[in-house]
């Protein structure tokens, strides 16, 4: 079994190409393999290995004399697969750890204020709070909390204009957002917090946590969430959900979905088949091919599983 751990800490970082070339030495001498992003705002990662080897990267990045203590209260969730999700190890230099495309805000150094799970359901049936979902439209379809607010946004970098156009006459108003795995929202809350809003909180390690966390007899998240990886959605206890997903657009499909004309495995479903270009068609049917071709020799096929772990 393979370990993999989830991680991202905001944290004002210095000299990041030298921490970038030490934590890659550490991970391809340990075998481990995954993607972490570096910027000066923080890291973001999800890595897979041997369990003992995942471990002694957390003791690493926590402790090493070489990191400076910047990773030190890093904070990280755990699954496991029979196989290693990934491919390659990766540890890549970014503007941000995650695209919001505004430069004046420093999460590093100001957010909103943690909300722990068990007091989330108290705070989002205040009637004085706004309760926002950071994350993109196609992971709202499937499932949110009751009650919040969608701002139909296709990427992140679309939120900072949501919030201008839609909000900037509740400054006074306590506001609550949340997404997955909680960068997001975290980072949503530096923004809000710049424009001016006084009270603004996030769910801390974000609906995941919660559903991990919160018994489905007292939970007020109603559907299912979408994740990053091969399991698609999970539900309440983290245990997998009923979609499968369109790799084409990376839409999440109901057994419903599934079953349209429009449907084609790893080429079209009914949120894209009128939306593809010749050329993008043209490009998901020959990967399609080849993903095929592997599977009918016994080998895996790189594109089969990287889609499945992409985060805007």
């Amino acid at each position: 079994m393979f370990l993999t751990i989830a991680f991202y800490q905001f944290v004002s970082l210095k000299n990041i190409e030298q921490l970038q070339a030490s934590i890659l030495k550490f991970c391809q001498k340990n075998k481990i393999k995954g993607t972490i992003l570096l910027a000066t705002e923080g890291i973001n990662g999800t890595i897979s290995g041997q369990e003992n080897d995942i471990y002694k990267f957390l003791e690493f990045i926590k402790t090493d004399p070489f990191l400076k203590g910047y990773f030190k209260n890093l904070e990280h969730k755990e699954s496991w697969a029979s196989i290693n999700p990934f491919y390659r190890m990766k540890v890549r230099l970014k503007k941000e750890i995650v695209a919001l495309g505004v430069e004046r805000i420093s999460p590093a150094e100001k957010v909103g204020q943690y909300v722990n799970p068990e007091d989330w359901n108290k705070l989002i049936t205040d009637p004085n709070t706004i309760v926002i979902d950071t994350r993109n439209n196609y992971e709202v379809d499937i499932g949110t909390f009751k009650n919040s607010i969608n701002p139909q946004t296709e990427s992140f970098r679309e939120f900072p204009s949501f919030v201008e156009k839609n909000l900037k006459d509740n400054k006074q108003k306590k506001v609550a957002m949340f997404c997955t795995g909680g960068i997001r929202c975290e980072k949503a809350t530096s923004l809000m917090l710049e424009e001016g809003f006084e009270d603004v909180y996030h769910l801390k390690g974000g609906i995941l946590k919660y559903l991990e966390n919160i018994p489905k007899e007292k939970s007020l998240w109603e559907g299912e969430c979408f994740v990053f990886d091969q399991r698609v959605a999970v539900t309440h206890g983290l245990d997998e959900g009923q979609y499968d997903q369109c790799y084409a657009c990376r839409h999440p499909l109901s057994p419903k979905e599934l079953e349209s004309d429009q449907y084609t495995k790893g080429i079209s479903c009914p949120y894209c088949f009128n939306k593809l270009s010749d050329k993008k068609k043209a490009g998901v049917i020959e990967r399609q091919k080849q993903i095929m071709l592997s599977k009918s020799k016994g080998e895996n096929h790189i594109g089969d599983n990287q889609n499945k772990a992409k985060e805007n």
